[in-house]
């Protein structure tokens, strides 16, 4: 005997495997609650087109707002959904790891939008129009999952002095009005931008000028005579030039970090064979200096390797 067809089995299978898979999407945790990333399509503010890319070396100064929500989350016009920046207040070097979850601020001239909670840990008041940096990071899973439940993930080190001043000039020469360009800021030429001036060296004896036909007899015997001599008391004031001063010209260095703590840039230096030099409130830890590129690359990675995600080369004259 023939058995009766349910024809409405198949669609009560699929309706409860949709039903599975959403309470699954739901409760997703680890890094599988960030996913699916969405980029999105262009869109236009007044007569600017904004273009949504996937860019992992994004990098960019510009102005941030203030709206409203509780956790530290923000909107951003390019970036993907979610992603994770850290965005750093250019006036006083704070700086905050944030998610994106958003599209804004819709207005041309503001980069970036933070919730209140946001704003707050960064110091920014209520209506504010604040200059920031916007950089795109891929922080641990244990970050990214306080940021998710409304938390905050621990406070970043704050940004150089230094690095400041080279962001604000970006700032100032890029156009307020049109999308900032996402390249990482040129760091300053010397490390030691803050640190004491190498003294000038002290001018020739007059009989050294006397004589032209024999500088190679008569300049050993006054730098001799010079080195033994006692100092005045006007160069014991002078100040002394910091450790890298003896840095060849144009030399790499590995920047393995700056720490406003000199312990905590002593064990960092300890910690990867680094030396440590004061500039301005902080102390930098550095690797070098190096011959070549290749041996800077080495370096760099033995930092990193050590936990110091954040060390970069940079030329050393």
């Amino acid at each position: 005997m023939r058995l009766p067809v349910n024809h409405c089995q198949p669609l009560v299978a699929l309706f409860l495997v949709a039903q599975v898979s959403a309470a699954q999407a739901a409760t997703a945790t680890g890094p599988a609650a960030d996913y699916p990333v969405v980029v999105g399509e262009p869109f236009t503010i007044g007569s600017i087109t904004w273009t949504p890319a996937d860019q992992l070396s994004y990098d960019a100064v510009g102005h941030a707002v203030v709206g409203d929500g509780t956790g530290t989350n923000g909107a951003h016009k390019t970036l993907p959904l979610p992603s994770y920046v850290e965005v750093t207040a250019l006036d006083s070097g704070r700086t905050i790891l944030v998610r994106l979850e958003r599209r804004g601020p819709m207005v041309n001239d503001a980069m970036v939008e933070l919730s209140a909670d946001a704003a707050t840990q960064l110091g920014l008041a209520p209506g504010s129009h604040a200059p920031v940096r916007v950089r795109r990071v891929n922080p641990p899973e244990v970050e990214r999952a306080a940021l998710r439940s409304g938390g905050k993930a621990p406070a970043r080190m704050e940004t150089p002095e230094g690095l400041l001043k080279v962001l604000r000039r970006k700032l100032a020469e890029q156009s307020p009005l049109l999308p900032p360009p996402s390249t990482p800021p040129t760091m300053p030429k010397g490390p030691l931008a803050q640190a004491a001036p190498v003294p000038a060296a002290p001018p020739l004896a007059p009989a050294t000028r006397s004589t032209p036909r024999q500088p190679i007899a008569v300049a050993p015997q006054v730098a001799a005579a010079k080195t033994s001599a006692k100092p005045e008391p006007a160069e014991i004031a002078k100040p002394k030039p910091p450790t890298h001063a003896s840095v060849k010209k144009g030399g790499d260095v590995v920047q393995v970090g700056a720490f406003s703590v000199e312990t905590n840039a002593q064990r960092a230096a300890k910690q990867v064979g680094a030396d440590v030099t004061r500039a301005g409130k902080f102390w930098r830890v550095q690797m070098g200096p190096f011959a070549n590129r290749a041996q800077a690359a080495a370096a760099l990675e033995k930092a990193r390797a050590a936990g110091y995600s954040d060390a970069r080369i940079q030329r050393a004259d």
